[in-house]
């Protein structure tokens, strides 16, 4: 086979700015510094040597230099079936959305989000052949106690999926109970310590400059367990941050290296993948937006800075639209986001699966169409054949003129290759009236009912389910 690779121009910036966006994230992590709302990561910075005055710590080019030298171009995630293994920063990695409150279908509507909902958006990622990551934050559900929230969410994941888990930002007690139920059901004890990898969340700054304390309670227990964190700044432009592109770029990487190096100062072997998620502030109304194409400009030089810059994964949420139904709006918000991404080198994408309204509610239909706007950027992604047997020259001889290929045995050969449709309708009208004339949404209603019909009712032997719900109910009584 011929070699294959996407041959792009994609490249909002020169490689020389990302060398001056280094630059000008040092000036300020050594002049303004980082505020960091947390008793244990002052207490860690000081113990290191940075300047602290508060809790503003002041953080030093060699810090930074020491730090990103730690940090792995790739990295396997594990889960408790070894065949569904991720390898971080290699393999393209599709995983859940997070935040959204509300769900919504053809059959009821919107509503707010509960657990079933949750536990469905795992079944549909379990079942799905481009999603192979679960857990995160895709609905927040709001139907049991918010106290015990994490604990059944975890329970849902690891009953409805084997693929790797992710987690989502807690306090530090939630993230340390979250992390004890993932290894109890790959059969470790509870904070059993290992060298491998099960676990990842995303850590967002409280932007500008700062970082809450929850949230740094997270990152310091994922990170003494040695397992992932994505660095996620989510920045709005022209409210949390500058409103012109290059001070975005540079407020965003400040961030991250501020993230980098308090890991660093914890756990050396912890990996890090670099997550820019800002978007440009709607200006009229002070509220945030996602399907401008500007959120592409402050985010792509990003993704191609860790790539090749920095030399680490990186993650870039990309199907996000500001429409507020699956409608044109959104397909093409979404499709602009997916394929902006997924050609800038991401390595893991997120908030693509059935998001609306600005990541408030997700669409159960949108969710399977957004699987295939996905497979349609990989598949451009991976390029055509070139080498001198995919030119087909002695097959065009051999068919002539006003011949036909129909029958060619090239063409029985090589037909399979092309993109096959998941749920798009490519037949003639006359086909489609008479089968119902059913829409894209009407088609994808029906495909995910299809799907969680066919859902197992677990995927947990009852000895696991046993250890875990005993686990659950020592914390909940």
């Amino acid at each position: 086979m011929g070699k294959k690779g996407l041959y792009s121009t994609l490249r909002f910036i020169e490689d020389r700015d990302y060398g001056r966006i280094h630059e000008a994230s040092i000036d300020i992590l050594e002049n303004t510094g980082v505020i960091f709302q947390n008793d244990e990561a002052i207490e860690i910075f000081k113990k290191h040597g940075a300047k602290v005055d508060g809790y503003r710590v002041y953080i030093t080019r060699d810090m930074v230099d020491k730090a990103l030298k730690t940090l792995p171009r790739t990295y396997k995630l594990y889960s408790r079936n070894p065949e569904q293994t991720v390898e971080i920063g290699k393999d393209f990695a599709v995983q859940p959305n997070a935040g959204a409150v509300f769900i919504q279908d053809l059959d009821h509507g919107k509503r707010l989000a509960g657990i079933e909902d949750y536990g469905n958006m795992m079944r549909l990622a379990q079942a799905s052949d481009i999603i192979n990551l679960v857990g995160a934050h895709p609905l927040d559900p709001s139907d049991v106690p918010s106290e015990f929230k994490h604990l059944h969410m975890c329970y849902e994941v690891l009953k409805n999926s084997d693929k790797p888990v992710l987690g989502f930002t807690m306090n530090q007690k939630n993230s340390k109970e979250f992390l004890d139920m993932i290894q109890i059901s790959m059969g470790m004890a509870p904070g059993e310590e290992t060298d491998i990898q099960y676990s990842n969340f995303s850590a967002n700054p409280l932007s500008p400059l700062s970082w809450s304390h929850d949230t740094l309670g997270s990152m310091m227990e994922y990170t003494k367990r040695g397992q992932g964190v994505y660095l996620l700044p989510c920045i709005m432009a022209g409210i949390s941050g500058p409103m012109r592109h290059m001070g975005m770029l540079v407020l965003q990487n400040t961030e991250v290296l501020s993230g980098i190096v308090l890991m660093n100062l914890i756990n050396e072997k912890a990996p890090v993948v670099y997550t820019p998620s800002s978007t440009v502030g709607y200006m009229k109304k002070g509220t945030y937006t996602t399907g401008t194409p500007d959120m592409s400009l402050i985010n792509i030089p990003l993704l191609l800075m860790a790539h090749d810059f920095y030399h680490i994964p990186s993650r870039c949420m990309c199907g996000m639209t500001d429409s507020k139904v699956p409608d044109m709006q959104a397909g093409l918000e979404t499709m602009q986001n997916v394929m902006m991404a997924v050609f800038a080198e991401a390595d893991i994408i997120n908030e693509c699966l059935g998001v609306l309204d600005a990541i408030m509610t997700v669409s159960y239909e949108k969710h399977i169409v957004d699987e295939e706007i996905i497979k349609r950027a990989l598949y451009l992604k991976q390029g055509i054949e070139t080498d001198n047997d995919a030119m087909s020259v002695d097959v065009i001889k051999e068919v002539g003129p006003r011949g036909s290929y129909l029958e060619h045995d090239d063409t029985f050969e090589h037909y399979r290759e092309v993109f096959d449709n998941d749920i798009s309708e490519c037949e003639n009208y006359n086909t489609w009236a008479n089968s119902g004339s059913m829409d894209i949404i009407q088609r994808a209603n029906m495909k995910y009912k299809e799907i969680l019909a066919a859902a197992p009712d677990t995927l947990l032997d009852p000895e696991t389910d046993k250890d875990l719900r005993a686990y659950m109910a020592k914390i909940i009584d």
